[in-house]
């Protein structure tokens, strides 16, 4: 008896279940026109779609900016994404709602990326290691460097009024006196964001105590 012929390429293709990357492909192009569609809605003056908008894109450029940009500090992240909304909202009239959305977005995320890259790494050429710099600042039982402040309560105050990841670098590194890789680790921060924000806490409090 003769076996029966088989299926086609094509029917073959049609018997097969859908694969997963058709489906994220899919997902991903349904997001895109929802998106699409609230921007288009945000240029006729709907500002519900335009704050649901920006609700939903600051997650996804969180995730953006944390992965092209992880040696930037938490803080310096967030900049970055108000950054990125405020070019989005200064640019918005010129979006086309028959084009993709996210491309769209992704182009003028990534000018601001590049701009704060190029600051980062100019900032980073000028910076001092954190061992170059004196231990005195955080210490309030010395004597403040070239006698800028006498007084250890007024150091501490101007420690407490520092930026989140700067009062941690100083408080790390000076206060307890933990190594580069103690502190990193215990701070979840990378140690060239350590050392960025170290010198930075160091500039803030030389001219708060001078």
């Amino acid at each position: 008896m003769n076996n029966p012929p088989r299926a086609t390429g094509a029917m073959d293709a049609q018997l097969r279940p859908p694969q997963l990357g058709d489906a994220a492909t899919a997902e991903r192009a349904a997001n895109d026109r929802r998106l699409a569609t609230l921007m288009q809605a945000a240029q006729d003056g709907d500002r519900v779609a335009y704050a649901g908008l920006l609700r939903e894109l600051v997650p996804l450029l969180q995730r953006l900016v944390r992965g092209r940009l992880h040696f930037l500090q938490p803080t310096d992240r967030e900049d970055l994404v108000q950054d990125i909304l405020l070019s989005l909202h200064a640019a918005r009239a010129t979006y086309d709602p028959s084009r993709p959305f996210m491309p769209w977005l992704v182009s003028i995320a990534r000018h601001r990326m590049v701009d704060r890259a190029r600051r980062h790494s100019r900032l980073w050429a000028n910076e001092v290691l954190v061992d170059e710099f004196t231990d005195s600042i955080a210490d309030g039982a010395s004597d403040p460097p070239d006698g800028e402040c006498g007084d250890p309560e007024q150091v501490r105050q101007a420690v407490k009024g520092l930026p989140a990841g700067q009062r941690t670098a100083i408080e790390l590194l000076k206060l307890r006196e933990l190594s580069l890789r103690e502190a990193a680790d215990l701070s979840g921060m990378s140690i060239s964001a350590l050392k960025v924000a170290t010198h930075r806490a160091i500039k803030s409090l030389r001219g708060v105590l001078a």
